[in-house]
């Protein structure tokens, strides 16, 4: 990150490395209105650091109110939205926000990402994993449905009988219907014989067909790879963490089936040699902003682990 920028003081974002500008003053929606009018200006990315998701979202309203028709995107990395080390998986929806806006982030010259400090903590993948097992289709290309089947289910994808979230494909015949991570509406793809001789987005709520396009774009089905050598990885480093019996662990059991339990989320370090932050995504080009309040909700966020890693480590 090439500045920082702590809100106090209303004035320009800051030019050179290391660079603070202090704002103080903002009230209610001053802070959106105050952002816009600064990156309008900028050349770089503006990466804001939100207290929770309750004010990055009230934020994010704000900037795309003020910003309408500046042409400066907005991104926005969510948090999982589950307490640390939960029996429960994030919302499918969450996950393809989250993937999308990673792969997008090399991209990003201009304009908003905006994050939570629980968010920006987290461990992720490392970006080889989002960027080599994300593929394109389009119109002509040959696709051999029991292979494409399973390389989606490969990359996190589950077959069902009707595709309605994100996530979800179904074959019947030389149709086959996929809801990709990332993207907001579904796709038809029309075979003939191992060709794909049309692509059209679909109504989940309907199962009509809509409009043509020319290519889709698939992102992986999680954050966590589930391919034979992630699950015999998993348990290697699984073993080397945990004492005592690992078959005690329905985690355990179930990874080593090739099933993916709720909250398995919390594991991602164990599926891969290294991890990244969000920071490794984000341009280096970007001025940092976050508030007087975010460190101390940093603290809180690990002291909240910590409680509940305790609560829990003594239970298989």
């Amino acid at each position: 990150m090439t500045a920082h920028c702590f809100i106090h003081d209303s004035d320009s974002l800051p030019t050179q490395a290391a660079q603070k500008r202090f704002w103080s003053g903002l009230y209610a929606s001053a802070r959106g209105l105050a952002l816009v009018e600064a990156a309008k200006h900028s050349e770089q990315a503006v990466i804001v650091i939100c207290d929770n998701a309750a004010s990055r979202s009230a934020l994010e309203q704000e900037i795309r109110f003020y910003s309408a028709g500046l042409g400066l995107p907005v991104a926005v990395f969510p948090e999982w939205e589950t307490l640390a080390y939960d029996q429960f998986s994030p919302y499918q929806d969450i996950v393809s926000e989250r993937l999308a806006t990673l792969q997008a982030c090399d991209s990003i010259q201009r304009g908003f990402v905006l994050l939570t400090v629980a968010s920006a903590m987290q461990k992720l993948p490392p970006q080889s994993y989002i960027h080599g097992r994300s593929f394109q289709f389009k119109v002509g290309d040959r696709l051999q449905p029991e292979q494409f089947r399973r390389r989606l289910e490969l990359a996190g994808y589950q077959c069902v009988p009707q595709v309605m979230e994100h996530g979800e494909f179904a074959v019947r015949g030389s149709i086959l219907d996929l809801f990709p991570m990332g993207s907001k509406h579904p796709f038809r793809f029309d075979l003939f014989d191992d060709d794909i001789e049309s692509i059209r987005v679909f109504s989940p709520d309907t199962q009509l067909s809509l409009h043509k396009t020319q290519q889709v774009n698939l992102l992986p089905g999680r954050e966590f790879p589930m391919d034979p050598q992630a699950i015999t990885d998993f348990r290697r480093r699984y073993r080397e963490r945990f004492e005592g019996d690992p078959q005690r662990s329905v985690i355990y059991r179930d990874v080593s089936e090739g099933a993916t339990p709720p909250g398995i989320e919390y594991y991602l370090p164990l599926f891969f040699e290294q991890t990244a932050s969000v920071f490794d995504y984000l341009p280096r080009q970007a001025t940092l902003v976050y508030s007087d309040d975010t460190e101390q909700r940093a603290d809180e966020f690990w002291a909240d682990v910590c409680h509940r890693y305790e609560q829990y480590r003594h239970d298989m």
